[in-house]
């Protein structure tokens, strides 16, 4: 069977040419843009590029990535140009204790950018799986430092049939019921989504208030406002409320005790709806 890039016709190669004079523009946050057919992890690569000095800017995008990685070391996986798998260096000026916020920042700007061209009613599981109708997970992302920089890795299933999909809790915006499923406008919202709002919060400093960063979150968490139980590091689980998100990023759960627990790192599961 061939391997070609044209070889499924309804998974089109992106079109590198006209998404660089799309996306790279004078004064814009995007200054390099690598569309590569094949990679282990965009994530490794984009951390490499950091190591070797590379600028605020760089965007690596690959076509079939076979070693993607997610949150708690699951592995990312999907089909030749069925999904976008992209990794955005970035070196913000931002005080150490703001830094937690990137990857929830990616979160909205991916929330936004799938609602605006996909036109489904997408929204984020704590801290930024994005989730279609169902609690059917279609994206995640991944924020590791590299050498000074912070690497945001996203994964976003777009044309995924069901006997592609990784896990039975998974989805696609095609299987979704997407108005579109063209990857290129999809890769420009997104990244001019997360352009926009990297651009307000580090104009005030990472300050998630000032920015209007967690005001946005909140709005697109579909997990506020849940019965959830919290999988903690070390073993340990929490079950109650999800009654939201402080300025840290951190995920308050109202406990059984009423007591409000702020939960910086943990797996959550939402409470089936009836």
């Amino acid at each position: 069977m061939s391997t070609g890039a044209w070889s499924d016709l309804e998974r089109p190669p992106l079109r590198a040419p006209a998404l660089r004079r799309a996306l790279l523009v004078p004064g814009g946050l995007w200054r390099d843009l690598r569309i590569v057919e094949e990679t282990g992890s965009t994530n490794a690569d984009a951390a490499a590029a950091a190591r070797e000095g590379a600028a605020e800017g760089l965007v690596i995008v690959a076509e079939r990535q076979t070693a993607g990685r997610g949150r708690l070391g699951r592995q990312w996986q999907s089909p030749p140009r069925a999904g976008l798998a992209l990794s955005v260096l970035l070196r913000p000026d931002v005080p150490p204790a703001r830094l937690g916020w990137l990857p929830l920042l990616a979160g909205v700007a991916l929330a936004e950018a799938v609602r605006r061209v996909a036109r489904v009613d997408a929204y984020l599981k704590w801290p930024n799986d994005l989730l279609l109708k169902g609690d059917r997970k279609t994206a995640g992302i991944l924020a590791e430092a590299a050498d000074g920089a912070v690497v945001l890795g996203i994964g976003l299933n777009v044309t995924l049939r069901e006997d592609e999909l990784p896990r039975p809790d998974a989805t696609s915006l095609a299987l979704g019921g997407a108005a579109a499923t063209d990857r290129d406008p999809l890769l420009r919202a997104l990244l001019r989504a997360v352009a926009e709002w990297y651009g307000r919060y580090t104009e005030h400093g990472g300050d998630p208030e000032a920015s209007g960063l967690r005001e946005a979150y909140v709005f697109h968490c579909g997990t506020i406002g849940r019965r959830v139980t919290v999988e903690l590091p070390g073993g340990t689980t929490l079950e109650g409320l999800a009654s939201g998100v402080d300025g840290d990023g951190r995920l308050q759960v109202t406990g059984r005790d009423q007591i409000v627990h702020s939960v910086a790192a943990g797996d959550v599961v939402h409470a089936r709806l009836t």
